[in-house]
């Protein structure tokens, strides 16, 4: 009795180390869904002197905002990270997930923290850009602003957030795109004088260009800010997001949020829509990526109307839920032609 007790034990052993193994060693993969939507017309719940509050992810100060109806969700992927065997597999097995190898969402020679910092970044660059981009759409004069000065950089010192660019070496510069061309015209290690508006005051200092960090461009000084555009008017915008969410990919809904914020009239005509795409200041929408995701978490909220970056189309429609329509997009203007024809009851640009 004891030989055949000390057999089965010797077998289980083995069988019960590798379900501890399978159901608490993490494996080197993640898994890829459906993450949270936002709509951009509505509230958001943020953390503020550690206290939760509800505010707009679109707030406008300097103007009245203008009524909307309907929703325009910005649409987000969920990434898991740390799994154990037995949630690879369970993720594995689920179609609304992809299981891909953890060095493809966060390189081998890059940290965590590196990773959320460059998305963190890219999110900011994006709003900058949708912000632009919209008032470009309604013609409101703009002036360049600083947003944010590179430690050590060469403006590190002279320059500060909020700051109004005025001229570059004497020239004035209408706005941002502007005060990067005029930069780009001079090389590391020449000087520049930029003249600038703060608190109501003109002011002018004198920087040396320095190189670019990474190399690139040699020829071309960098002067160590990141620059926006904001109406000379006195609009501003201010938008709320969750902190945890990265990436440029929300850049059109956000832009077009703005516009319906800021003009009369409902760009989604009352209806639930969603959507996903780079955008640049001047309006030209990119690729983005996780759209099948996209669209299912947007389909699950309700939208019924899907605003597609051209590139993504012949992805976006393998698998796509039913009730949704794929509206295919390649610029900001072609995206409000394409909403105002499919909330009137016309025929937009589909995908497939």
């Amino acid at each position: 009795m004891t030989r055949r007790l000390s057999t089965l034990l010797a077998a289980l052993v083995p069988a019960v180390l590798l379900l501890v193994l399978a159901t608490s060693a993490t494996v080197p993969l993640v898994a890829m869904g459906p993450g949270p939507t936002y709509d951009t017309l509505g509230e958001v719940e943020v953390e503020r002197h550690g206290e939760a509050e509800t505010v707009p992810v679109i707030r406008v100060t300097g103007r009245e905002a203008d009524e909307t109806t309907g929703s325009l969700r910005m649409t987000t992927v969920a990434v898991r990270d740390r799994l154990t065997l037995v949630d690879a597999m369970r993720f594995w097995m689920d179609e609304a997930q992809v299981v891909v190898p953890r060095d493809q969402v966060f390189p081998p020679d890059r940290t965590e923290e590196e990773v959320e910092e460059a998305n963190t970044a890219e999110m900011v660059g994006s709003e900058n850009s949708a912000e632009a981009a919209a008032y470009r759409h309604l013609g409101i004069p703009m002036h360049a602003r600083v947003e944010d000065v590179l430690p050590g950089g060469a403006a590190d010192g002279h320059l500060r957030s909020g700051d109004i660019l005025r001229t570059v070496d004497g020239e004035r510069v209408a706005d941002a795109e502007a005060v990067v061309e005029r930069v780009g015209a001079y090389g590391p290690g020449e000087e520049l004088r930029v003249g600038y508006t703060r608190n109501g005051r003109e002011e002018t200092a004198t920087v040396t260009l320095q190189p670019s960090e990474d190399g690139s461009d040699p020829d071309k000084g960098r002067l160590g800010v990141l620059v926006g555009d904001t109406p000379a008017d006195g609009t501003d915008v201010e938008i709320s997001i969750d902190p945890k969410v990265g990436g440029p990919s929300a850049g059109l809904v956000l832009a077009i949020a703005i516009i319906d914020k800021l003009s009369p009239g409902d760009e989604t005509g009352g209806a639930s829509v969603a959507g996903s795409g780079t955008i640049t200041a001047d309006g030209e929408v990119g690729p983005i990526g996780g759209i099948r995701h996209k669209i299912r978490a947007a389909r699950s909220e309700g939208a019924t109307e899907f605003l597609v970056p051209a590139a993504n189309c012949a992805e976006a429609v393998q698998g796509a839920p039913d009730g949704i329509r794929l509206i295919e997009v390649s610029t900001l203007e072609g995206a409000l032609d394409a909403l105002e024809a499919a909330t009137g009851g016309g025929e937009p640009p589909t995908c497939g």
